[in-house]
């Protein structure tokens, strides 16, 4: 806890110097204050944003910070941003702006967002601060569940998959040779690693559907988010794929981009995730997977009391993803494309991030 706990003391620092020169601050200018000094976004915005030939292009690390401040103001479009921005000296300040005059047109904030995206800013920054603040600390419980998102694209038309020729059941007859049967693609994952499995999976926007807790099947357009959730609400690990994709796909990259990151004990995961593969991936890693079993007939499997204690933890994926959704931008995706998408979705998880380890020291 001595890196976590050492947060408070620049953020008190940070707090004291905006004071001096700014007027009374509302609750919503001190949280925007808090939640960048954790994250700090603008170290990691690359030199080469910052540069250019000819015209002096706006300040990238100012965007950067005011994109950060959109995601926990839960502002739906950029254009209420700079409106905010524009009206709001202090928040102005905040970001990195003096002046109204100063702040950037929508067009300038549309390349930067597009700039970031490409370069994978927030998935780095993301993972740099979960490795500084949590590397040294053990988790007791990951949660690992997915949220439909909700995109303004038109679906892409899925692949036609090839055809299986056809064998009659049982045994083969004397003489004939069956191929075999291609892997899996959870079974390919346990030989891959994280980085390769994920860029397997598909991105492109298109048609889910999920059954909900009264048994109704769902439908939406867009894309899905996954995400690992540690005690306190606390992301470690997420990732975006096509609305189509099944949770168990990305489970396995999932695991293991979170064991690189922090140390781990339990896995839980609902039955979605009931999968021979995971379950021994996970104890690969020196976890102790927790599963919701699947019903058989009908009948659902009960489980073993002590386990059922810990699975309660599970919820806290569940909270994660309604925040994100209900106060940080989820609702919200006007961007089009998986890079943006998932850009946009990475604002908000910051955001939580941030507030996620303030809470922790409060």
């Amino acid at each position: 806890m001595g890196k976590i706990a050492g947060i408070w003391s620049r953020v008190q620092q940070a707090l004291f110097q905006v004071q001096e020169c700014l007027p009374p601050l509302t609750e919503q200018q001190r949280r925007v204050i808090l939640v960048l000094e954790v994250v700090r976004i603008e170290e990691q915005v690359p030199p080469g944003c910052l540069q250019w030939l000819g015209r002096r292009r706006a300040d990238r690390r100012a965007l950067a910070r005011a994109f950060v401040a959109k995601a926990l103001l839960n502002l739906p479009t950029t254009k209420m941003l700079i409106e905010r921005l524009r009206v709001d000296r202090s928040l102005r300040q905040i970001c990195g702006w003096g002046q109204g005059l100063q702040v950037p047109s929508e067009a300038t904030f549309s390349r930067a967002f597009a700039e970031f995206a490409a370069l994978g800013l927030l998935d780095r920054v993301h993972e740099i601060r979960v490795k500084e603040y949590l590397g040294e600390e053990v988790v007791w419980h990951v949660a690992r569940d997915s949220t439909e998102i909700e995109a303004r694209e038109k679906p892409v038309a899925k692949p036609k998959t090839e055809l299986r020729p056809k064998y009659r059941r049982g045994r083969p007859r004397k003489g004939e040779v069956r191929p075999p049967k291609p892997a899996k693609r959870v079974e390919r994952q346990r030989g891959q690693g994280a980085v390769e499995a994920l860029a397997e999976l598909p991105k492109a926007c298109d048609v889910g559907t999920k059954q909900n807790s009264k048994g109704h099947k769902h439908h939406w357009v867009g894309y899905k988010f996954h995400v690992d959730v540690a005690d306190g609400e606390i992301p470690l690990t997420a990732w975006t794929t096509s609305a189509s994709v099944h949770d168990s796909q990305v489970a396995i990259p999932l695991m293991k981009m979170t064991a690189e990151r922090v140390a781990s004990l339990y896995d839980l995961m609902d039955s979605a995730y009931h999968a021979a593969p995971i379950r021994q991936q996970s104890q690969e890693l020196g976890h102790v997977p927790i599963i919701e079993a699947n019903s058989r007939r009908g009948k659902p499997i009960e489980m073993e009391p002590d386990r059922a204690r810990r699975y309660r933890h599970r919820t806290q994926s569940e909270r994660f993803n309604s925040r994100l959704k209900d106060n940080c931008g989820g609702r919200f995706v006007r961007v089009r494309g998986h890079p943006k998408v998932h850009a946009h979705l990475m604002f908000g998880l910051l955001v939580i991030f941030a507030e996620a380890l303030l809470k922790l020291i409060a």
